[in-house]
């Protein structure tokens, strides 16, 4: 049975995902981590992974960029493995997770989603295919309420691509201030901000007189809850390491 501590709690991430816990035989929560300490299920939630009752197996972070350098401090000072999860971090943020790999299992990627992970890979091929002969744009929507932008994961889906182009491409972010035809070696990101839009991803590769549109669209954040928690489940057993969704896949 993996123990594992939920930081984010009591958000509506961390809900979902300590009721995708409660029907599974593999795995608990012992506590959660929030501003929030509300007790709303059945274990206690404190502010800070320092006053956390007992060690957990591992801990999942859905909580807010603010909330990392205390977890990453617990988790080595412990020696417990960590699932970040969390977006909007600043570069800084992210060399600093990457630092931490060297002392503990971490688990980091920007999107927990199988299929969003997949579509990462077929975007990767299709870049080979088409030979950098079509332009790429990435579209994301999320709901209303999320404050990153552009989204971890379209982040993500544009510097695989552009790894796989030899890191020669530039993102460009906004049009509207610039009035010249786009260049090749663009890599355009458009956010969409609405309504409850759980999340929707597009890679868009527009050629000459053919376009090639690649999509994943999430239908609830039970998606990224199991993918989180399967990832806990992985790391628990797992030595110092950086891990993605990749090294998750190759075992499954």
């Amino acid at each position: 049975m993996v123990r594992i501590a939920i930081t984010g709690a009591n958000g509506k991430m961390g809900q979902v995902i300590a009721r995708l816990i409660a029907e599974r035989s593999d795995c608990e929560v012992i506590a959660g981590i929030d501003l929030n300490t509300a007790n709303t299920g059945s274990f206690p939630v404190v502010k800070s992974p320092f006053e956390l009752p007992e060690k957990p197996d591992v801990i999942i972070d859905f909580s807010h960029p603010s909330a990392l350098d205390g977890l990453l401090s617990y988790c080595t000072m412990n020696g417990v493995p960590v699932v970040v999860a969390t977006t909007g971090y600043t570069d800084e943020q992210v060399a600093k997770i990457k630092k931490t790999a060297e002392q503990i299992p971490v688990f980091f990627t920007f999107n927990m989603s199988l299929g969003i992970n997949l579509l990462v890979e077929l975007g990767k091929r299709a870049v080979n295919v088409l030979g950098g002969q079509f332009d790429i744009e990435i579209v994301e929507k999320h709901h209303n309420l999320k404050k990153d932008a552009p989204s971890g994961t379209a982040i993500m889906i544009a510097e695989a691509l552009n790894s796989e182009l030899g890191n020669k491409m530039h993102y460009v972010y906004d049009r509207h201030s610039v009035r010249k035809p786009r260049e090749s070696s663009e890599i355009g990101m458009h956010s969409i901000r609405g309504g409850t839009i759980v999340g929707e991803h597009d890679i868009i590769f527009a050629g000459h007189d053919e376009v090639i549109t690649l999509s994943h669209s999430a239908a609830s954040k039970e998606v990224f809850a199991n993918g989180s928690i399967n990832a806990a489940i992985f790391l628990s057993k797992k030595e110092k390491g950086l891990y993605d969704m990749s090294d998750l896949l190759g075992e499954a």
